[in-house]
């Protein structure tokens, strides 16, 4: 998918290029904050801070013929992305660990490297459109469109290989050990970071089971979604722009993170891996790491998963620097 995407975008900018006189490129950088079924803070999530990028070829309408400087208020471009999304409900935040975070008890985490390509429709306020951007006041823009967008979530379960005899245990004081808290004995330890667990490999919210109800599909790793947003540009000098620009991503995707409606029952895991005792031990562990989510079946005392009322989404602030390339028509032939 992320070489469709490739394509795709390589096809744009040669058409775009060939047809054009001159065109802007745009290399951003900033951070990207998710928003989804997961997290312990109530309104913005410092914990899901990633970073972020985006590649952009902007004007596809160019200029008037004639006009050096006429800007347009409506525009369109394409943007390339890659933004990495991410959470962790077993990290402290500040002094509060353990229970003390309201969903530790879940004690699910994910990353997810979302690449996109999209359309966007940009309109522009400019100061006077005839004057050259550098030589004016900032101008102010909103932007809108439509995009395809590819994300495989995966988490960091295990120090090391997927093994039950190297998972995590998270004790109610907030601690991660390497035994049972019943046990009473364990070694603090720390988690390597290295994301190694596919999680829609291990379907955690039963999926592929087929019941009376229908079959309950594995989803798709890639998405439609609409970005929006607004930002300011300072033209630096003739050729050079810097931008400053708050962006919304609405993914038409509860899965962006892993979690959407109920945990798997203990039947529809073993209906998945039927005669396999460990990969259905491994399955219940990456659907509930903590074991306090869920008992295995359906009941009032076992907590929903996630809230599948509602799609998932990120916000990216970044600094935009963007360059324009000419290009002077060939005279064939010169006049005498």
């Amino acid at each position: 998918m992320k070489n469709l995407l490739l394509i795709i975008a390589a096809l744009t900018v040669t058409v775009y290029a060939s047809a054009q006189k001159s065109f802007e490129v745009g290399l951003s950088g900033g951070i990207a904050n998710y928003y989804g079924d997961l997290g312990n803070e109530e309104l913005f999530q410092t914990k899901a801070t990633r970073p972020g990028m985006q590649l952009t070829l902007r004007n596809f309408l160019g200029r008037p013929k004639g006009s050096a400087y006429y800007y347009r208020a409506f525009n369109v471009e394409t943007r390339l992305s890659w933004h990495r999304l991410g959470y962790d409900e077993t990290a402290p935040i500040g002094k509060a660990k353990g229970f003390e975070l309201r969903n530790y008890g879940r004690g699910i985490n994910f990353r997810t490297d979302v690449f996109g390509a999209s359309g966007i429709a940009t309109y522009t306020y400019y100061g006077n459109r005839l004057k050259p951007l550098y030589m004016q006041s900032a101008a102010l823009y909103f932007f809108t469109g439509v995009g395809m967008f590819y994300g495989k979530p995966k988490a960091d379960l295990f120090r090391g290989n997927i093994d039950m005899n190297n998972r995590y245990f998270f004790w109610r004081d907030g601690t991660i050990r390497d035994a049972d808290e019943t046990s009473g004995k364990g070694n603090i330890v720390k988690k390597d970071g290295k994301y190694e667990t596919n999680l829609a490999d291990w379907k955690t919210e039963g999926q592929g089971v087929k019941s009376e109800l229908g079959n309950n599909k594995q989803y798709c790793y890639y998405h439609i979604g609409i970005p929006l947003g607004m930002g300011f540009k300072y033209g630096l000098n003739k050729k050079t722009t810097l931008s400053f620009e708050v962006g919304w991503y609405m993914l038409m995707t509860d899965f962006i993170d892993d979690v959407s409606d109920e945990y798997a029952t203990y039947a529809q895991i073993e209906n998945n891996y039927p005669d396999d005792p460990n990969a259905q031990q491994i399955a219940k562990y990456i659907s509930d790491p903590t074991g306090y989510g869920t008992a295995g079946y359906p009941s009032p005392a076992t907590s929903r998963r996630g809230n599948p009322g509602e799609k998932d989404s990120y916000s990216f602030i970044n600094l935009d620097l963007s360059y324009r390339f000419e290009f002077l028509p060939k005279k064939l032939f010169s006049s005498r």
